[in-house]
């Protein structure tokens, strides 16, 4: 027979103290977060266990519980609710490198292919390309570079032809790049201009305009912003949240209608937030991690121009554990938790180790824990 450790006598009326075979008595644990700490209800005795990890003999049989559940083997998910923005993802500003009179610039709202003009100044347009290197120099003949190669395969996409995509500008080169300036209206110099050309990842839509047609505009005046076309949700993270945004990896999201769809984290990037600070003081940087997330089903995000929407991230996972309710757990006076498995003998305690909190259940492992046991819901 083991011997009783950590049982918490209670006080008789008169001051003495009850002999230890009276019943014990406790209340449910209650978890104050997922994977925080749990602690014994106010005011109740804990539950001690005999050293060979079962409820001692002495202290008297327990009593029958409430009510009764099974331990379950599942994949335990904890996950932290953060607060998104639905739209088309952050905007970008798009400056001019040209001075001049803006006559003409793309609609908010409209969508801009590749080859398409995003705005005009003195009439002349600056055309969108496709690509991820920004355009920084002058190509002319005898240039040689990556961004020679990204500018002639957007060359060769538009229908020009007559010389090799690679990453040298040749004389063949310049004359494709004169057919397509006469195309599109602009001197036939035979050389590009980074000014003449704006490179994105795909079509673009106009987020906003910057200026208005008429205005007279110099190198570095914003004249549009532009986003992708994709629906998807951005979340703003502190830097201590970094953790649940890996990317690839899976959320949920709840609408403002309440519906559920799930998506999948995207871009995750590093960015500094400037604010005004308070009189006479210096503005407030800020480092955050932007997340953009783009959802499985495209169309379940459809209805909503822009609007403000929960994103489940995952914080942790456990696979194929076992799990219990949290309301299951006891607290034990000598530390740690058990379990009153009530089966055909009767019922007693048992010491369980304690692992993932989410979603309600808890992780528990232990000699005597095994799938489908059955153990108490102790009442209050």
């Amino acid at each position: 027979m083991g011997t009783d450790i950590g049982v918490t006598p209670v006080g008789g009326g008169d001051g003495t103290t009850e002999a230890p075979h009276r019943r014990r008595r406790w209340r449910p644990v209650t978890a104050l977060a997922a994977g925080a700490a749990v602690v014994l209800a106010g005011g109740a005795v804990a539950v001690g266990v005999s050293s060979d990890g079962g409820a001692g003999e002495s202290a008297g049989a327990a009593p029958l519980p409430p009510t009764t559940t099974t331990v379950a083997r599942q994949t335990l998910v904890d996950r932290e609710t953060k607060t998104g923005e639905l739209g088309y993802g952050t905007p970008r500003a798009l400056d001019t490198r040209y001075s001049g009179t803006l006559t003409w610039l793309a609609a908010t709202g409209a969508t801009v292919a590749r080859g398409k003009a995003l705005y005009r100044v003195d009439d002349e347009p600056v055309v969108l390309l496709h690509g991820s290197l920004p355009a920084y120099r002058v190509l002319r003949s005898g240039v040689s570079g990556r961004d020679v190669r990204q500018f002639e395969q957007n060359l060769t996409d538009l229908g020009y032809t007559g010389f090799t995509v690679d990453e040298d500008y040749t004389s063949a080169t310049a004359d494709a790049v004169r057919s397509w300036q006469e195309d599109l209206g602009v001197p036939e110099t035979g050389q590009v201009e980074p000014g003449r050309i704006v490179y994105a990842a795909g079509t673009v839509r106009v987020a906003s305009q910057g200026a208005e047609v008429g205005d007279a505009v110099t190198p570095g005046r914003a004249v549009l912003s532009t986003t992708g076309t994709t629906r998807l949700v951005t979340c703003t993270l502190d830097v201590d949240d970094q953790r649940l945004a890996r990317k690839g990896a899976e959320v949920t999201i709840t609408l403002p209608d309440g519906r559920r769809t799930t998506g999948r984290v995207g871009t995750v990037e590093t960015v500094v937030q400037t604010s005004a600070g308070a009189a006479g003081q210096d503005p407030v940087t800020e480092t955050k991690v932007e997340v953009s997330v783009t959802g499985d089903d495209p169309a379940a995000l459809t209805g909503f121009e822009q609007a403000a929407v929960d994103v489940g991230f995952v914080a942790a996972q456990r696979a194929d554990v076992l799990t219990v309710p949290v309301a299951a757990l006891l607290a034990l006076a000598e530390g740690g938790y058990g379990l009153q498995v009530a089966d055909d003998t009767g019922t007693r305690i048992i010491a369980v180790k304690t692992g993932l909190f989410a979603a309600g259940r808890v992780e528990v492992s232990g000699d005597e824990v095994v799938e489908g046991l059955t153990v108490g819901m102790p009442g209050d």
